[in-house]
């Protein structure tokens, strides 16, 4: 039996009163609901399994958080081969014609805006590299009429200056520049690449561009560049940026370790040896992702993303599209399902609405611990998105 499909607008107070059922209950529920099921249209209001008059947006899951946060990878294709994001032996490339298209990706964003997704992030491999990527961002800010507030992208810098003014005009607010070394000698050895000169170069003239936010993801490992940690830190004392520390993350390939994770405590506790009582903490912001810092005078921030040790799924509010067109729902789940093949097909915006709120309700209350992770198949993050 198939979960009904759920209101487009006018939720968004009641989730904070949704609770998950358990599955008895839930089937019971679904099973006297269903006959009305086919009569009704998508856009039309659902009741939730606990409160048959409370209705349940379809971005909402069954645990009370509603995903507002798309995240689309446009390319598999990148320009440089991170340690922990590619395979030392790269990876099967999916055929271009397997790949959404220009148009394709727009219909996603539409579908996704129109039921209330407001931020989206453009991610790959690297999607600087796209031919049409200032195409597409003009494409994504004609949907703000609509709902959509923020376009942002992340990447790894490398081709990024000469089209940063592009992407401002278009329509681009924010960027998360990816760099996670500042020693050119560690950065050919982390990337397999040349070009640190190149990223740190895209930080500054992004900052001084105007963006609406500029952040640096930082992912440490032991023995690689922990050691970094306050150095990252004292960017933010000039430029206004936002440097987050990423904990290790295991994915296909990445030759991901216990041993190798450094956890946001051991780095906190280091800047804090060298900064003193200047560290400040910032309160958290709504589905934040990052634990935020700042050292007082300074003028950017800093934080941790603090996935392996203490994981924020009870916030999440991401879903991705990947760049073959499937729908994940968590980073860390190897669930899917292909929304190009059933765009494809023919199907209507109400079709797709509808896959997209059944994959969003199975979506599980938390991802697994740390060393589970580490065993379950998943794909490369290059062909995931960032």
């Amino acid at each position: 039996m198939r979960l009904p499909t759920l209101v487009r607008n006018g939720w968004r107070a009641c989730v904070l009163d949704y609770r998950p059922l358990h599955a008895p209950r839930l089937a019971s529920l679904l099973h006297t609901t269903a006959r009305r099921l086919d009569d009704a249209s998508p856009t039309s209001v659902r009741s939730s399994p606990e409160n048959p008059q409370s209705p349940v947006p379809v971005l909402g899951d069954l645990f009370g958080r509603f995903h507002n946060y798309l995240r689309i990878s446009v390319t598999e294709r990148c320009n440089l081969r991170c340690q922990y994001c590619m395979p030392e032996e790269g990876i099967d490339l999916t055929e271009n014609s397997q790949l959404l298209s220009s148009d394709e990706i727009i219909r996603v964003a539409r579908i996704f805006v129109q039921q209330g997704v407001d931020k989206i992030r453009l991610t790959g491999g690297e999607p600087s590299i796209r031919k049409d990527i200032v195409d597409l961002v003009h494409g994504l800010d004609a949907l703000r009429p609509m709902g959509l507030k923020q376009i942002a992208m992340t990447t790894n810098g490398i081709a990024l200056r000469r089209k940063l003014p592009l992407l401002r005009q278009a329509g681009m607010n924010g960027l998360n520049i990816s760099l996670d070394t500042r020693n050119p000698q560690k950065f050919e050895l982390f990337t397999r690449r040349k070009g640190c000169e190149h990223v740190l170069r895209a930080i500054s003239e992004a900052s001084a561009l105007g963006y609406d936010f500029v952040k640096v993801n930082v992912v440490v490992m032991r023995g690689q560049n922990e050691d970094e940690v306050p150095a990252f830190v004292e960017m933010t004392h000039d430029e206004r940026v936002d440097v987050r520390f990423i904990e290790y993350m295991p994915f296909d390939g990445n030759k991901w370790g216990r041993q190798k994770l450094v956890g946001y405590r051991e780095m906190l506790d280091g800047i804090t040896r060298v900064y003193g009582d200047r560290v400040e903490r910032l309160p958290l912001e709504a589905n934040h992702t990052s634990k935020g810092f700042r050292i007082a005078g300074y003028k950017g921030q800093f934080g941790f993303i603090t996935s392996m040790t203490q994981s924020f799924c009870s916030d999440c509010n991401r879903v991705r599209v990947m760049a073959d067109g499937n729908l994940k729902v968590c980073l860390f789940g190897n669930t899917e399902v292909s929304l190009r093949d059933l765009m494809r097909r023919g199907a209507s915006d109400a079709e797709v609405v509808e896959t997209i709120s059944q994959a969003i309700k199975r979506k599980k209350r938390a991802h697994a611990g740390m060393d589970i992770l580490s065993q379950m198949p998943n794909r490369p993050m290059i062909k995931i998105g960032g």
